[in-house]
């Protein structure tokens, strides 16, 4: 995408939109094409709908629940059909992040139609208010800095790069070059981080005879440093990616307190934040940003209605593992997910209430060791969530959980069950009561 970029940043900026969104398509479709040869016209079948469904249905909920139902129902039925038991680069990978494209842009677009005063300052900033043309929704699908693995944006802010609006100095080219260097010089050090671990770390050593005689110690102790590893493949690519986002001037988010420029728009990785942080919330936080943005704005927000925000949180969660593919793997990772969280938050209130735990977590001398060991278990348990979603099927990860006899499992359903009558031991009633207050 950086050639591509090269030429849209200093012979396209503020140029006819017509032209940006038709470099846009054809460039996307060609990288569509290069990958997977005919099956390109799955995404362009599903453009040309989606634009059907806009025109015809108009700022309707009809037509949000119409593109849900269909474009969700045709990335099944492509995962259906292509499934293998391995990860394989098939035309179903961009199309998930197309998937989530169109839906978010069909929302956006119903948005546009309502009152102001209805809509969330958010929803306000995202909702599209014009009526979007054929050329500009395949602009927008195609744009070939993130059609094939993300990040996620909207159409506000693509309206915007095509007006040659994304950019520091008004009626400048961004300022953007090296900021889009340092996204790539770091993503190219985490490529060359996964390319020499995994001469020693891989999936198939998992499910391996040798792996499942070692002890348990060292059973655990390399899902602990597998699980570390096996995400830099997906950090390596969204860290490329962004930095082509920025070089044309996608990546532009205004500016911080002191008027420097904020290129993280389509940041899908803290880097900081995801190297150091001892929290299973952190790593979330950090990781995949845009996507986890996108379910948080489109589906958990919307399902305020239901009045359970743990509900909602679930069905958020549901959403996104199947999403991700119909393998069991992605379910048993999502809900584990969803059990570590709500456990460790149930940890983190019972350190902050509990005097004595309070006292304890707040010794400088300590701090380190309890860094270590929270490091130890958050990686540990990472490791572990993450071993159904890389290894797919049932008899796979069924295979390394019983190896480690489903640890983690037993681990925080013990917690959930046990913690409430912990806290009733050792936290004070009146600092229940000013909780309550």
């Amino acid at each position: 995408g950086y050639p591509f970029a090269l030429f849209q940043r200093y012979f396209l900026f503020q140029k006819e939109t017509y032209l940006i969104h038709l470099y846009n398509m054809f460039t996307g479709l060609s990288i569509a094409y290069f990958n997977f040869g005919m099956q390109f016209f799955h995404s362009l079948l599903c453009v040309l709908i989606q634009f059907l469904i806009l025109r015809l249905m108009g700022r309707t909920i009809t037509a949000v629940f119409t593109t849900f139902f269909f474009q969700m129902t045709y990335l099944m039925a492509g995962y259906y059909f292509t499934a293998t038991e391995h990860y394989d680069i098939k035309w179903t990978m961009p199309h998930c992040v197309l998937t989530l494209k169109l839906i978010g842009l069909a929302i956006d677009y119903y948005d546009g139609g309502k009152d102001v005063e209805f809509l969330t300052p958010e929803q306000q900033r995202f909702a599209v208010r014009g009526v979007p043309t054929l050329l500009e929704v395949s602009g927008f699908s195609y744009f070939y800095g993130a059609f094939m693995v993300g990040p996620q944006f909207s159409m506000t802010d693509y309206q915007k790069l095509a007006r040659g609006e994304m950019t520091d100095v008004q009626g400048q080219r961004p300022n953007s070059f090296v900021p889009a260097l340092k996204r790539l010089s770091l993503g190219l050090l985490f490529l060359v981080t996964y390319t020499l671990s995994s001469l020693y770390i891989s999936d198939e050593y998992l499910i391996s005879d040798e792996y499942m005689e070692k002890p348990f110690w060292f059973r655990c102790g390399y899902i602990l440093i597998w699980g570390k590893i096996i995400l830099y493949k997906y950090v390596t690519c969204w860290l490329v990616t962004e930095g082509v986002c920025i070089l044309v001037g996608l990546g532009y988010n205004g500016k911080d307190q002191s008027g420097k420029p904020l290129w993280d728009a389509c940041a899908n990785m803290k880097v900081w934040l995801y190297e150091t942080t001892p929290l299973f919330t952190g790593t979330i936080a950090s990781f995949n940003i845009n996507t986890n943005a996108w379910v948080a704005r489109y589906i958990f927000k919307r399902l305020k209605f239901l009045g359970n925000k743990l509900l909602s949180q679930a069905l958020a969660l549901f959403f996104l593992a199947i999403w991700h593919g119909l393998h069991s793997g992605y379910l048993v990772c999502f809900q584990m997910e969803l059990l570590i969280v709500i456990v460790e938050r149930q940890v983190i209130n019972l350190v902050r209430d509990s005097p004595p735990l309070s006292a304890l977590a707040s010794i400088t001398a300590l701090r380190p060791i309890f860094y270590v060991l929270q490091q130890a278990n958050h990686w540990m348990f990472m490791g572990y969530s993450l071993v159904p979603f890389c290894l797919f099927t049932w008899d796979k990860w069924m295979k390394v959980y019983k190896s480690i006899y489903f640890l983690g499992h037993v681990l925080f359903l013990t917690l959930l069950l046990v913690l409430p009558y912990i806290r009733r031991l050792i936290v004070p009633r009146k600092e229940k009561l000013k909780k309550a207050e």
